[in-house]
């Protein structure tokens, strides 16, 4: 099975382990609760879906690679323990608590959350002298005398044999108590994941061209020659910083995260001849639709991958401003219901509300908030962006309240108001403006990509990307509608209409973004 397959397969069996009965305990008891344990090749993304898995059940998730751990770390240190048996005295060995265990409670404790994922990767690189005590904890959920806490599930990870040498075969009565899910890479899904993602187009666009090279695991002359998904989301990153930077992108970097000559040198020139359309054409002009005629004649007779190329270039200006756009909105949705409220006590207490305490109190909780669900690892980037946001928003709405120094409360709120509907307008103002650059978008792929391989790339990322599409759901796109029923998303554009429809629900019953 592909990683979506064993992530849908993961989330259905934590789901079925968390359900309860009227009583409050737990359908399927404890003990038979049996852990998955996920197998495939390096750098596939099975830890990555985890942390996917957690958000989307609302979950903590704690992971320890057991590589590293020793009998001591995992089970606990030995201790004497005086019992009284029948009226006589015994010294009994006992066992402090796990350090894995203690993680577990420790997550508890600083994010609130009751029921969680305990992810164990490489479990099957656990050292001679602990198996014995994994095999008690894969039935029963205890290490020594200590049990992990109800309500949190296991899922354990590893390689196969023939890409790690500590690797140990798992006898019959280790896996016939788990649940064995065989994965292999698929870049048609991780694609997906990568557009939605925001994989560096450079890396998207040259994995269209050359699936091959997605992941390859050879040996040669050389030595073991290596590149995996991992690998290329790494590099991605260190791309985009690059260039923030103005870095030099070459063969040298690239080696680092592709462990294959052939395919970092393949790559090395693709980016090259990426930066070189980036120059060559106007990006930034094509979505203005200022675009000279000789860039649209060029890309008329442009070959396949200048095309792709391009194509990924102006998604690469594009979609980060949406994101913010949308981003930016959610904050301020988010402050919205306290703000109104603040408003309303300050109407009728004009000389006791304090303002702007009121809103550094609004801005520590949800600090406090976003602080558990950081340690509880349920929170997405996206959610800590927004969250950071509408921290920065009250801070700010705060210094107002105090630089403003109203005489009374009904003054204060005025201040803070005025700051909070400026950003609003912004906001609505950018999104004017991308809904232009959409529209000159696609009138230039319509005009331009006379394979329409380009535009099914264009129209692809901006379904998957929940950014773009909650975008095009609240404020429409002609060009969208009219090309995703032609180059068969005619799936995917049935999902969005929903989702659309589920979205326009929403901002309906939310009403405007004014205090």
């Amino acid at each position: 099975m592909n990683i979506q397959e064993a992530k849908d397969q993961i989330k259905r069996s934590v789901s079925i382990y968390l359900m309860k009965d009227e009583f409050g305990t737990y359908r399927i008891p404890v003990q038979e609760q049996r852990p998955i344990f996920m197998i495939g090749a390096p750098g596939i993304g099975k830890t990555a879906i985890m942390a996917q898995i957690a958000e989307e059940l609302d979950v903590s998730l704690v992971s320890y690679s057991m590589t590293h751990h020793t009998r001591q770390s995992a089970l606990g240190l030995p201790f004497i323990a005086h019992k009284t048996y029948q009226g006589k005295e015994y010294e009994v060995s006992e066992y402090t608590l796990s350090e894995i265990l203690a993680t577990v409670y420790e997550n508890m404790e600083a994010s609130g959350r009751k029921e969680g994922i305990l992810f164990l990767d490489e479990i099957n690189c656990v050292s001679e002298t602990l198996g014995p005590s994994m095999l008690q904890f894969l039935q029963y959920k205890t290490f020594g005398n200590h049990r992990l806490p109800d309500g949190w599930v296991v899922v354990t990870a590893g390689n196969p044999q023939e890409y790690n040498r500590a690797v140990h075969a798992f006898d019959i009565a280790t896996l016939d108590r788990l649940r064995q899910l065989e994965v292999e890479p698929d870049y048609a899904v991780w694609k997906t994941y990568a557009d939605a993602r925001g994989i560096h187009p450079s890396v998207r666009s040259y994995l269209d061209i050359r699936n091959e090279d997605f992941y390859s695991i050879e040996n040669t002359v050389d030595g073991r020659n290596y590149v995996t998904a991992r690998g290329w989301e790494d590099l991605s990153e260190c791309i985009y910083l690059y260039e923030e930077k103005g870095y030099p992108v070459d063969e040298v970097l690239i080696k680092q995260y592709l462990h294959s000559k052939r395919i970092a040198g393949a790559f090395a020139v693709y980016y090259d001849l990426f930066t070189k359309y980036r120059s060559d054409y106007q990006v930034q002009e094509i979505l203005a639709g200022t675009e000279a005629d000789s860039i649209k004649e060029r890309m008329k007779h442009a070959p396949y991958d200048e095309e792709i190329s391009v194509a990924s270039l102006l998604l690469e200006k594009l979609q980060p401003r949406i994101r913010r756009n949308m981003e930016t909105e959610q904050a301020l949705k988010g402050v919205l219901n306290d703000l109104r409220q603040l408003k309303q006590e300050a109407q009728a207490h004009p000389q006791d509300v304090k303002v702007s305490e009121r809103l550094d109190t609004m801005a520590k909780g949800i600090e406090e908030q976003l602080q558990k669900q950081t340690d509880s690892r349920g929170i997405s980037e996206a959610g800590k962006r927004i969250m950071l946001a509408q921290i920065q928003t009250l801070k700010l709405a705060s210094r107002a309240a105090v630089i403003e120094k109203a005489p009374d409360a009904v003054a204060a709120f005025a201040a803070v108001q005025q700051g909070f509907d400026s950003k609003v307008h912004a906001m609505k103002e950018e999104a004017v403006e991308i809904r232009k650059q959409l529209d000159y978008l696609f009138a230039f792929a319509s005009e331009c990509f006379p394979d329409e391989q380009g535009m099914l790339i264009i129209l692809t990322q901006l379904t998957v990307n929940r950014s773009s599409a909650m975008f095009i759901a609240e404020h429409g796109c002609d060009g969208y509608y009219e090309y995703s029923g032609r180059l068969n998303l005619k799936e995917r554009h049935a999902r969005l209409v929903e989702e659309m429809d589920q979205y326009a629900s929403r901002s309906q019953k939310e009403g405007a973004i004014a205090l």
